[in-house]
């Protein structure tokens, strides 16, 4: 009798549904991600959204690190930049990307420029150097790489946001960012400096966070979207890094209670993947955001197929 009561039991927690994993991060709440594999780990680096409940903006002092080897349970390391680590800085600490490349870690940040003889302020991008991925991390050049003055396009003063880079196969690096302008400029290899003019795209529907990468001979222009409001994820495709660059539509929907969303494409371990942020935490909201991952997936045409949010999150890999 008691036998057959435990293989009763156990059948019924088998038909259970799976504990929610997403978001990803439950103690503090984050936005922004922006994941990198090295080696055989899957490291993700984060904004750190602190406004208050009855806040109506944005309160975020650092960037945060995270680690995975099966997707499924993550190490923190904590704040691990500030910008207060950039002389020339001021504000919070927005969207980030950290590259491997040449034997370093370059993370690339967004955030204020003080009044100076560099900038009479606005946002700005600035670059943070290590030799290991979680650091120490120092301002790699002690000014910053990009500011306000240098792009004229918009005329708000926070258009200077959101960097992503990409490094191609022949090693040439490209820098890309923008809130309601995307913009592309290349970069030398020692990634601290310019290496030719800034060009402005015309993308559809644009707004911030860009998320460039290539699959196979394909190139991906993915980004938080004005084709509806609250944003969306649509994306782009082109035969090179510099475009010409095609609309190729919207992969991922609104997200729940929060009014931006931000892409995060890799592959890790055979899979790929697509990180964002939502407002589902309790007590989130579009000023306190938690990072979600889902598995992402290509037709036989490299189109990209919708993007299934789920609560569940995505299964341990080995």
């Amino acid at each position: 009798m008691q036998k057959t009561w435990l293989i009763a039991l156990l059948a019924l927690v088998a038909y259970l549904p799976l504990q929610a994993q997403n978001p990803i991060i439950k103690d503090v709440f984050t936005a922004d991600p922006a994941p990198l594999v090295y080696r055989d780990t899957l490291f993700l680096y984060t904004g750190h959204d602190t406004a208050s409940v009855q806040e109506t903006n944005y309160k975020m002092p650092d960037w945060r690190i995270y680690s995975t080897t099966d997707m499924v349970h993550w190490k923190s390391y904590g704040t691990r930049l500030s910008p207060r680590t950039f002389a020339w800085a001021t504000g919070d600490a927005y969207a980030a990307q950290c590259v491997y490349h040449n034997g370093k870690f370059y993370w690339f940040v967004s955030t204020f420029h003080k009044k100076d003889d560099n900038s009479q302020g606005g946002a700005a991008i600035g670059v943070a150097v290590s030799d290991r991925p979680t650091g120490p991390f120092k301002d790699a050049i002690g000014k910053a790489l990009i500011v306000n003055e240098m792009t004229k396009d918009k005329p708000h003063a926070w258009d200077d946001i959101d960097p992503t880079v990409f490094i191609d196969d022949d090693k040439q690096a490209y820098l890309y960012w923008g809130n309601l302008s995307c913009r592309w400029v290349k970069l030398k290899d020692n990634l601290t400096e310019l290496a030719g003019p800034i060009t402005v795209l015309n993308i559809k529907n644009y707004i911030e966070g860009p998320w460039v990468y290539k699959r196979k001979k394909l190139y991906y222009l993915v980004y938080a979207s004005a084709g509806t409001k609250p944003e969306m994820i649509e994306y782009c495709t082109a035969p090179s890094a510099t475009g010409p660059w095609t609309y190729r539509g919207i992969i991922q929907e609104n997200v729940p209670n929060s009014f931006t969303t931000h892409p995060g494409i890799i592959d890790y371990k055979g899979k790929s993947y697509f990180f964002y942020h939502n407002g589902s935490l309790p007590t989130g909201g579009s000023y306190r955001r938690s990072i979600c991952v889902d598995e992402l997936h290509y037709n036989k045409d490299g189109s990209i197929q919708k993007i299934v949010q789920t609560t569940t999150g995505v299964a341990p890999v080995k």
